[in-house]
């Protein structure tokens, strides 16, 4: 099996760390999707309590 050259090593170094800088971006992006859905999730959750209180307060 033939040795890499360097020109390769440093392209496949240079590929290696775009992938690792990509897939830490997508990382990023899909953390805060989640925390971004937590707040909605938990926000929704208030809003169904503060009408069903409001629904038996007033009930009759």
């Amino acid at each position: 099996m033939p040795e890499p050259s360097p020109e390769s090593a440093d392209s496949l170094d240079s590929l290696e760390k775009s992938l690792e800088q990509r897939r830490l971006a997508q990382e990023a992006k899909d953390e805060r999707k989640v925390w971004y859905f937590l707040g909605y999730f938990l926000f929704g959750i208030h809003i169904v309590a503060f009408v069903m209180i409001y629904a038996v307060r007033h009930g009759h």
